[in-house]
C-alpha cells in the first residue's frame, strides 16, 4: 500500500473516530436540550402561546435563551418592540461564534451557510468546535449531525410536547433538571480551552458574567463575558519562544497536522487555538 493510501486511511479512520465521539457528546447534549424545550413548551403555554405560536419560536426564532425571556415578557404584558431589543442583546454572543466559525467556512455557499447560521446556538458550537478542533479541518456532516440532531429536532419535539402537556407536569427544577444545561456546557468548555489564554479567556469571561448577570441581569452578563474574556486571552503575554501562529492554521478552515498542532500548544504554542 503506498504512503499516500496509507495517510486516506488514517484520515478516514481519525473522522470516524471524532465522529463517534461526536456523537455520544451530542447524545448528551440532545438529552438535556430535549429537558428545557419541554420546560419552553410549558413556559409558553403558561404565557399565553397557542401551539402554532410555540412552534414558530422554537423553529423560527430558535434560540433558547431568548425564547424564554420572551415568554415571560409577554407574560409580563411587555409590547414587542422592547422584546424585540431586549433578545436581541441577549443573544448577541451568538455573532461571537459566527466570526469564530465565519473564516473556517469560506468556501461553503452561501445559502448553505445561512441555514448553519440559522442552527447555530451555544451547544451546536461548542460541540462542532471541539469535533474541528479533535479533526484540525471542517467536517459539514458533523456541524449537522451536532446542530440538528442534537440540539434542533430534540428542542422543537419537545416544546410541542411541553405546550400540550400545559400544566400536567410540576417544576423540572425540582427533579434538579435545571443544572443539566450548564453541566453539559461546562464540560464542552473544559475540553475546548487548551493552552493558557484557552483557560485565561475562559476564566475571565465566567467572572464578568456571573458577576455582571447577578447585580444587572443576564442579558449584560453574557455580552460582556463573551466580549471581556477573549479580550483578557488576547492581553496574556505570549510565553518566550512560543511558535507564532501558522497561515496554514485550520483557522483558515484548510486541514491541518492535529498531532503537530497539539504539540506545539503543549509546548507554550498559543497562536493557532480555534
Amino acid at each position: 500500500m503506498s504512503p499516500a493510501s496509507l495517510t486516506s486511511a488514517g484520515e478516514r479512520l481519525d473522522l470516524a473516530a471524532s465522529r463517534r465521539r461526536l456523537l455520544l457528546d451530542t447524545l448528551g447534549i440532545a438529552v438535556s436540550a430535549a429537558a428545557f424545550g419541554l420546560v419552553f413548551g410549558l413556559a409558553a403555554h403558561n404565557a399565553g402561546y397557542s401551539l402554532v405560536e410555540a412552534m414558530a419560536s422554537s423553529i423560527v426564532v430558535f434560540a433558547g435563551a431568548s425564547q424564554f425571556a420572551a415568554a415571560g415578557y409577554v407574560a409580563a404584558g411587555l409590547t414587542w418592540a422592547p422584546i424585540l431589543v431586549l433578545t436581541f442583546f441577549l443573544n448577541a454572543r451568538h455573532v461571537l461564534y459566527s466570526a469564530s466559525l465565519a473564516p473556517r467556512l469560506r468556501g461553503i455557499p452561501m445559502a448553505r451557510r445561512a441555514a448553519m447560521a440559522h442552527v447555530l446556538t451555544d451547544e451546536s458550537f461548542a460541540l462542532s468546535a471541539a469535533h474541528f478542533h479533535r479533526l484540525g479541518r471542517v467536517d459539514q456532516p458533523g456541524y449537522w449531525m451536532a446542530a440538528v440532531l442534537g440540539v434542533f429536532v430534540p428542542w422543537n419535539v419537545a416544546t410541542v410536547a411541553g405546550v400540550l402537556l400545559g400544566g400536567a407536569i410540576p417544576d423540572p427544577s425540582r427533579f434538579g433538571l435545571d443544572i443539566v444545561f450548564p453541566a453539559a456546557m461546562a464540560g464542552l468548555a473544559v475540553g475546548l480551552a487548551t493552552g493558557r489564554r484557552g483557560v485565561v479567556a475562559a476564566g475571565a469571561g465566567a467572572i464578568v458574567g456571573i458577576g455582571l448577570s447577578l447585580v444587572v441581569g443576564p442579558a449584560l452578563g453574557i455580552v460582556a463575558g463573551g466580549l471581556l474574556g477573549p479580550l483578557a486571552g488576547m492581553a496574556l503575554p505570549e510565553r518566550r519562544g512560543a511558535t507564532p501562529a501558522r497561515p496554514d492554521s485550520d483557522l483558515t478552515g484548510t486541514p491541518v497536522a492535529l498531532d503537530e498542532a497539539l504539540s506545539d500548544m503543549s509546548g507554550g504554542g498559543e497562536g493557532a487555538v480555534p
